[in-house]
């Protein structure tokens, strides 16, 4: 459904890297569960057309496909930070010799919200004896003027300090600069020096073509708001290899929705765990927005992710033709040429007036985002986006740029 202006006017909407657009099913999918309540009140759980209490299931295998991974693998519960510190309490497990977690400098502001605080916690268990953020805290950065993080950069720091390295969170796609890390050679590395690797997926679900599993990533976690359209606030995605799921000796938060399916309502106090990465579950989970998330879903089922990711390469490389072609030196690409490097986004950084003209843009029907200090992020995404999208974007982006 592609928004319009108060006149009846579409928009150009180029966001979905900060909110998807809203699937044309999702009225309907919700509206029946709305329906459902209704009618069978707390007897939905077991007698809604889609009963409440497996809901959850229609869309394991589905999220599976998006990310390359076994349906035992996924599951979509709370939201992204909230998944990053129940993973982190499994994952993050420092000792006095290996505490680092390496970051990238200019990752999302809550992931270092949420890294300091884990660091934090547990420099407090342990009496601040060994460790504190300072310390603890490697943030990696791009060589001196440039914008990309090197991938032989990143191994030759987890080589370097790999020893005292816990964990290594990266993002699939930095959110600022729309570059794409390579998942698997920086797990490789972590893994050949003992390091966890974990990744904040926000910007690469549903936009990147992932192998989470083939990659042998330890855990992930992502939004299902952007591409995957799962609505404002939208339940949130958790991924955890399989080789992690029968591991007792992994710590762990518990709640009733991670215990056995056949024994759950028996109401006794001994925990068991399920066999998968249901078993990080702690309640059951918002219907409405599985609803919502599982009509976009089924959207990409039908179209198919490797299909989207050709139309996208190609929708960003007509961007950034018809960018280069009209620029007049005012405006820096921050974002990777190299296809393998990028997802949708492209990041543009302008050398004057940036926020002026990101509020021309918007005045002139044409929804994209500013970051500051200087970035005006525009994404054309595959789903619902077109080349002439683009290329209205392009001409009204430069006549309001002179």
């Amino acid at each position: 459904m592609i928004p319009h202006k108060s006149n009846g006017e579409k928009v150009i909407y180029l966001a979905g890297n900060s909110l998807g657009l809203q699937p044309d099913t999702v009225r309907s999918y919700i509206e029946q569960e709305l329906k459902d309540w209704e009618t069978l009140a707390v007897e939905g759980h077991t007698h809604a057309k889609n009963p409440w209490m497996p809901y959850h299931e229609l869309l394991t295998a589905k999220t599976a496909r998006i990310v390359g991974a076994l349906p035992e693998e996924v599951i979509n519960m709370n939201t992204l930070t909230a998944n990053l510190h129940f993973l982190f309490v499994s994952f993050y497990r420092p000792d006095s010799s290996r505490y680092k977690i390496l970051i990238e400098s200019n990752a999302f502001p809550s992931d270092h919200y949420a890294v300091q605080s884990q660091i934090n916690f547990h420099a407090e268990l342990a009496g601040k004896k060994h460790f504190d953020v300072k310390d603890a805290l490697i943030e990696m950065k791009p060589r001196s003027g440039e914008d990309k993080i090197r991938t032989e950069d990143i191994e030759e720091l987890i080589y370097r300090e790999g020893d005292s390295i816990a964990l290594i969170w990266f993002a699939g796609v930095n959110y600022y600069s729309g570059q794409a890390f390579d998942i698997e050679r920086i797990t490789a590395a972590a893994h050949k020096n003992g390091c966890i690797a974990g990744f904040d997926l926000a910007h690469s679900a549903g936009n990147m073509l992932l192998k989470l599993h083939d990659w042998n990533v330890d855990f992930a976690v992502w939004c299902n708001y952007k591409y995957l359209n799962g609505g404002p606030g939208a339940i949130g995605g958790a991924f955890v290899h399989e080789k992690h799921l029968n591991d007792s000796s992994l710590p762990k938060f518990l709640g009733w929705w991670g215990h056995d399916k056949k024994t759950r309502f028996l109401m006794d106090h001994k925990y068991i765990p399920i066999p998968t990465a249901e078993s990080w579950q702690v309640s059951n989970p918002p219907i409405f927005q599985l609803a919502a998330l599982n009509a976009s879903l089924d959207i990409f089922e039908e179209a198919g992710i490797e299909n989207l990711r050709i139309k996208s390469e190609k929708l960003t490389a007509y961007l950034e033709f018809l960018l280069k072609e009209n620029n007049n030196s005012d405006i820096d690409i921050i974002t990777p040429p190299e296809i393998n490097e990028r997802g949708c986004q492209l990041s543009l950084r302008v050398k004057y007036g940036g926020k002026d003209l990101y509020n021309r843009l918007i005045n002139e029907g044409v929804i994209c985002d500013w970051r500051e200090p200087d970035v005006i992020r525009v994404a054309p995404v595959p789903l619902y986006n077109s080349f002439e999208d683009v290329r209205k974007f392009s001409e009204i982006f430069f006549d309001n740029n002179k």
